[in-house]
């Protein structure tokens, strides 16, 4: 079978009979030692970063000259985390407001999944800074648990998850992993969902991706990836078997539909999430020539500050590596993951201008495991990888903790 680098395979689409070996629970969920790996290697970059937080608020205050840093979760307070919080402790309309208020914050644009969440955290951990966190730090370990494990389903190499997790962690927008922010949570959901998926256990990867599209609309595109890859395991020799699993495939469309419904009963629009989204980030549909374009102005045109100039160079050079990686996956016909990867391209590619796209490469989960597959058999790229991604990580992570990102 094509792989996604030479020497790559993942394993062989299955008959559901052979899909469905046996396997104790205890063996499912027993966390091995390179399990244990990984997880010490997550814990000592959450460290690290939290280190980060805490000189960033005494060396790069909000105004100069003050003699009183910001309190100890300040720097973690950021854009998105505030639109969450708002929606978990006061809800999506609170006193009659809405879009036809003046000064909206247009917080419809978020799905209710981590809101919810956060919510009922909260009752736990006062501090809603802190209740985020929290969220992010076990789903963020069950992320790269989840990704440890893909990794050596897909490279033969001993120490292929260790390595593939180094690089995901490490990579120029990790920051966003620990943060009050929904990657996370949501990988925590797709990742294990695609585990699943691999191993032809449909339900159980349905009922995952269902509660992905409870966090974020790219749960669909993780959704029609898993489509397809149901569809190939039929075509593979699956059988009538196979075919009964078929209606799990649907379950994920269920959580936007309903959010959809919800707020169309408040503002008589069943497409306000879409609309809020245009408002507040410019994401009204253009050709993606006039997206490359508008954001090619914005990186190099003059029009705007060094900040946002610098942003809108990220945001391109992110979009060149995911038409690569899609390029790439369609070449070792690795046609699941490349769906999953275009339909993201594509919502991003197809605004005003790019919006998000260096996030968003934290969802690529075949980039990172590529990656992982390219360093372990070019010894050197991992040396040029990390000399690269270190200064930038460091960057991007004390242009978010000290209020400066975006601009």
């Amino acid at each position: 079978m094509s792989t996604l680098s030479p020497g790559l395979r993942p394993p062989p689409v299955r008959p559901a009979a052979a899909a469905a070996a046996p396997e104790s629970r205890a063996a499912r969920f027993r966390p091995s030692a390179a399990d244990r790996d990984v997880l010490w290697l997550y814990l000592l970059t959450r460290i690290s970063l939290w280190i980060t937080a805490h000189f960033a608020r005494w060396l790069f205050p909000a105004q100069s000259g003050v003699r009183e840093t910001a309190p100890v979760l300040a720097p973690f307070q950021r854009w998105d985390a505030n639109h969450y919080l708002h929606i978990a402790r006061d809800g999506y309309f609170p006193a009659g407001a809405g879009p036809w208020t003046s000064g909206w914050d247009n917080r419809e644009a978020f799905f209710p999944g981590y809101p919810f969440l956060l919510r009922a955290v909260h009752t736990v951990v006062p501090d809603w800074t802190a209740a985020g966190l929290l969220i992010s730090l076990v789903a963020g370990a069950v992320a790269v648990l989840a990704l440890a494990r893909i990794a050596r389903a897909y490279l033969p190499e001993v120490g292929a998850g260790h390595r593939t997790v180094a690089l995901f962690l490490l990579s120029p927008c990790a920051v966003f992993v620990a943060a009050g922010y929904t990657e996370a949570l949501f990988l925590a959901f797709a990742l294990p969902a695609w585990l699943a998926a691999m191993k032809h256990r449909w339900a159980l990867a349905a009922v995952l991706t269902t509660l992905g599209t409870a966090v974020r609309v790219s749960g669909l595109f993780l959704a029609a990836a898993i489509g397809l890859l149901f569809l190939l395991s039929v075509r593979a020799g699956g059988g009538s078997r196979t075919w009964r699993s078929a209606g799990w495939t649907l379950l994920p469309a269920l959580p936007p539909a309903t959010y959809s419904w919800y707020l169309h009963a408040h503002t008589g629009d069943w497409m306000a999430w879409k609309h809020a989204q245009e408002r507040g980030w410019y994401r009204t549909f253009h050709t993606p020539w006039e997206a490359w374009a508008n954001t090619w102005t914005g990186a190099f045109g003059g029009t705007q500050s060094t900040g946002y100039a610098f942003m809108f160079q990220a945001e391109l050079a992110a979009m060149l590596v995911g038409l690569a990686l899609v390029a790439l996956l369609v070449r070792r016909r690795r046609w699941p993951e490349a769906v999953y990867v275009a339909l993201s391209l594509w919502a991003l590619g197809t605004s005003y201008w790019y919006t998000s796209v260096p996030r968003a490469t934290l969802l690529w989960w075949p980039l990172w495991i590529g990656l992982a597959a390219l360093s372990l058999r070019r010894p050197w790229f991992r040396t040029a990888y990390l000399c690269v991604a270190a200064p930038v990580t460091t960057l991007v992570a004390l242009t978010f903790l000290t209020g400066r990102w975006a601009g």
